[in-house]
């Protein structure tokens, strides 16, 4: 029988589960314990079944909250032997991930993602797949990373996700961009039917009083309605005003209380279970037959199918453990963790949930448990086994270290609060000023990333200034302190930083560490020294992707973009997005890919960033990202989507604690109006990006706007304000001025320049060979030169240069500075045709870059792996594309690219 009060949303899954449907989606169904939720999932999946679909399920427990990837292994448990079928690096860490293989490093997210993608992509092939994850609050962190990573990739696979959630639950990856059906309560007229449905239907004053207690919530009015019935004719069944869900729990006791003694054994076996095990428990008792469930699936406590047997209610779980005594539910856990023999982790916590006192075997195998998660990559269930150790350990001295090891672990779940529970702990237990000072480095580490900097600094400051000079922590600690200098701006910070760093001994161990502290606080001043010995530290990096990481930073901060790529790309298969965040600046990837115009890349990581930093409530982080997505989306011609975005970002922070932020949107900002032709707005933004007296607002971001300054200055009649400005930069940074910013900096000169002193300055900023790392601005300067030379009528020296910008703002899809491009070339006699290059600007930046490498002679399934997608959505998107570019082959691509090379597109 359909639900009472249901239709709309009945209707609405139904229509996304369709079996003709060609495309998947994701629907987040929302709704206070008891809405229904469960139920619609249910209809679903009947529904998609009846239809022929497959249909992958997963539900969340609370135990299992805090075991890695358990969510991920139950939802896959019924298809792992496809597994195989997968590119060996993607088997290798989905298989780790799921516990089916060793693994000796953490699996990475980004490679586990587009495995579980590739998966559901490879059995969607023969029929629509259907994926329920119900009561997703209690599903564990790095399953939903999966399924979030999954989630933004399906729009081309033929599977469809329906997610459950408790409305008042953060569901981190799931928290705004997707459609929710939202299940309220039932109307007065919909309560009512459901209670007239009821064996004994309540009236008078106790149905009155039911519907005002249950207020529409469907599991209540059945419920109140059952326990009115049991109670006395005419009650309410109620007392005293208790929330409901409490008087739920007291209802479903009182329903347990009176089952036979077997059935209610059985029941606390279930409700002690967590989902995995609980066939187990179930079959742990010899008298575990029908005969004695029914009383309990009559007492409405339970259900039974195919898939074995489960309370109807979280509640009803909840109400049965704990109407037990503490005797009763140890011996219980005790009972399972008998039966888990195989299953070290699930066996480790029962046996942990039935010790009252010290147990140094327990306390050992919940640290074997926490190793394992943090080698799958499951940081929050590493640091709950490593808490729960640690309160289990007898030595002060061991509680004390894997209370700070937690805390390690628990920086990268985002959740201050723990951290700093966890830091507290070791401070409980210990005295040793190792384990302090680790501990409170964890706390600062995780402050860095929120947008408290002050207070950040001043917490690492506290842990440096009590470090031993030749100990590690000071080192470490000072690198933390220079990712809150990156940050803040502060010159203050960047002195006392510089004043610890002096008492730190030279250690060629330690070599990465520090170049890291003197890039990160003064790119500029650490160049000469750092620039030549840079590539020698990544070549002896071991390949650690955490140094790997840490350098291509570094690179990036010194504007060896093309290093950074290169080191990036090596490092990328393990570089953690969703999971760990590096120790430093996890946006910087996304900026080079931005500066090397590969421009979707850089919108993928900024999404991944913003999705992982919003869900774990880091402020900055999450900022970041949206700053980095504005300018993407300013190039590419949208400024009112760039200023939306960098509101959001301006919202999360305080511009005076947070002035790179505040610098990059003041670059968005500035880009946007530009799109617009709005120079006065435009001047205003990258004029921002200074003080009054023509200072760096942000040491290293004020300088990328140089160009942009003069050249909006030009059009606003304040060259000699500006070109003051810009010599004084270039005074300041002298010799630690890189290639990029001598090259913006010439630019600059040349549009400030009378007309007729500006060549030199245009050939200066064109010269260097390094200029083709940053394609965009160099296409900048080859326009602004060939309106130069046109101006002057030398219009075929122009037309080179103005062609070749041209060709670099198509393939960027730049559309502002395409247009800008071709009405110089038609000034200087030259009709530009928009055959090839119109063609790929009708196509979205994915679909380029899918384009571009499939005419390299990349496989659908080489291209998925570059870009995060399946090889399927990689073959729709081609399938798409075909009639656009005019061709019917996969071999005709090139030809299309062909034409969009300088002068094929240009006729004179």
């Amino acid at each position: 029988m359909a639900p009472v009060g249901r239709q709309a949303e009945i209707a609405e899954v139904i229509r996304r589960v369709g079996a003709d449907r060609s495309r998947g989606g994701v629907l987040v169904v929302t709704g206070e314990p008891g809405a229904g939720k469960t139920t619609l999932l249910d209809i679903a999946a009947d529904h998609a079944r009846g239809a022929g679909a497959r249909v992958l399920r997963s539900v969340g427990s609370r135990s299992e909250a805090r075991l890695g990837f358990a969510g991920l292994h139950q939802l896959l448990r019924p298809v792992l032997g496809a597994v195989e079928g997968l590119p060996a690096r993607r088997r290798g860490a989905l298989a780790a991930a799921l516990g089916i293989e060793e693994c000796v490093e953490a699996p990475d997210t980004m490679v586990v993602g587009p495995a579980v993608l590739d998966l559901l992509s490879d059995l969607a092939e023969t029929a629509p797949l259907l994926v329920l994850v119900d009561d997703a609050q209690w599903i564990d962190r790095g399953s939903l990373e999966v399924l979030s990573f999954v989630a933004r990739r399906m729009d081309t696979e033929t599977v469809t996700l329906l997610v459950g959630v408790r409305s008042a639950a953060a569901l981190p990856g799931f928290d705004r961009e997707y459609e929710r059906l939202e299940l309220g309560p039932l109307d007065g007229g919909s309560a009512n039917r459901l209670l007239d449905r009821q064996p004994a239907p309540p009236s008078g004053r106790t149905r009155a009083r039911i519907l005002e207690e249950a207020a529409g919530n469907p599991l209540a009015l059945v419920e109140l309605a059952r326990a009115a019935a049991l109670r006395r004719p005419g009650g309410t069944g109620l007392e005293g005003p208790l929330p409901v869900t409490d008087r739920l729990e007291r209802i479903f006791a009182e329903h347990a209380a009176d089952l036979p003694e077997a059935t209610r054994r059985m029941l606390l076996r279930l409700a002690t279970a967590d989902t995995a095990d609980a066939r187990a428990a179930a079959m742990g008792l010899p008298e575990a037959g029908d005969e004695a469930w029914e009383p309990a699936d009559r007492a409405g406590l339970v259900r039974r199918d195919g898939a074995g047997v489960s309370f109807r209610h979280p509640l009803a779980r909840s109400a049965v453990y704990h109407r037990a005594s503490i005797g009763e539910r140890r011996e219980a856990h005790l009972a399972l963790a008998g039966l888990l023999g195989e299953e070290p982790d699930r066996r480790a916590w029962h046996l942990a949930a039935a010790t009252v006192g010290p147990d140094q075997d327990v306390s050992t195998a919940l640290r074997q448990t926490a190793d394992r998660a943090r080698r799958r990559g499951g940081f929050a269930a590493a640091a709950a086994a490593r808490e729960r150790a640690a309160e289990l350990s007898p030595r002060r001295e061991d509680r004390a270290r894997l209370f700070g090891q937690a805390a390690g672990d628990a920086v990268f779940t985002g959740q201050l609060g723990w951290v700093e529970h966890l830091a507290a702990a070791v401070r409980d237990c210990s005295d040793d000023p190792a384990l302090l000072g680790e501990a409170a480095l964890a706390t600062g580490r995780l402050m860095a990333l929120g947008s408290r900097h002050t207070a950040a600094f001043a917490r690492l400051m506290r842990v440096a200034g009590d470090a031993d000079p030749h100990s590690p922590l000071l080192l470490d600690t000072l690198a933390a302190a220079a990712v809150v200098r990156y940050y803040s701006g502060e010159d203050s910070q960047h002195r006392r930083i510089r004043s610890l760093l002096s008492r730190v001994p030279d250690d060629p161990a330690a070599a990465a560490v520090r170049a890291w502290v003197l890039a990160v606080c003064d790119p500029g001043g650490a160049a000469a020294s750092l620039v030549p010995v840079l590539p020698g530290l990544i070549a002896g990096s071991g390949g650690d992707h955490q140094r790997l990481t840490a350098l291509a930073i570094v690179a990036w901060l010194l504007d060896e973009t093309a290093l950074a790529a290169r080191t990036f790309d090596e490092a990328f298969d393990r570089w953690q997005v969703h999971g760990p965040f590096p120790d430093g600046l996890a946006c910087a990837v996304g900026w080079t890919r931005l500066d090397q115009g590969r421009w979707a890349e850089a919108r993928s990581v900024a999404a991944d960033i913003a999705a992982t930093a919003s869900a774990a409530g880091l402020d900055h982080a999450e900022a970041c990202a949206r700053v980095l997505d504005a300018t993407v989306v300013a190039l590419l011609g949208d400024p009112a989507a760039a200023r939306r975005l960098v509101e959001r970002a301006l919202s999360l922070v305080d511009p005076l604690e947070s002035r790179s932020v505040a610098v990059f949107a003041r670059r968005a900002l500035g880009m946007a109006a530009v799109a617009e032709g709005d120079y006065d707005t435009a001047y205003a933004q990258f004029r921002a990006a200074f003080t009054a007296d023509g200072e760096p607002v942000h040491y290293h971001a004020s300088h990328t706007v140089l160009a942009e300054l003069a050249a909006a200055a030009v059009r606003r009649g304040e060259r000699q304000d500006v070109a003051d400005l810009l010599e004084r930069s270039a005074r300041r940074l002298g010799a630690g001025m890189s290639a990029r910013v001598a090259g913006l900096i010439d630019r600059g000169r040349a549009l400030l320049a009378d007309p007729e002193h500006a060549e030199p300055y245009f050939r200066a900023a064109l010269v260097d060979p390094a200029g083709d790392q940053w394609p965009f601005e160099r296409a900048q300067t080859r326009l602004d030169y060939g309106e130069w030379l046109r101006r002057r009528r030398r219009i075929a020296e122009a037309r080179p240069l103005l062609g070749a910008a041209l060709e670099t703002f198509r393939r960027l899809d730049a559309r502002p500075w395409v247009e800008r491009a071709q009405a110089e070339l038609r000034a200087a006699g030259v009709e530009t045709t928009d055959a090839g290059p119109g063609a790929l600007a009708g196509l979205s930046p994915q679909q380029r870059q899918i384009v571009r490498l499939a005419a390299r002679g990349l496989t659908n399934r080489e291209i998925g792996e570059r870009l995060f997608l399946s090889p399927r959505t990689v073959g729709s998107h081609l399938y798409r594309v075909f009639p656009k570019l005019g061709i019917t082959a996969r071999s005709q691509i090139r030809d299309v690219l062909d034409g969009a090379l300088p002068g094929s597109g240009v006729q004179g």
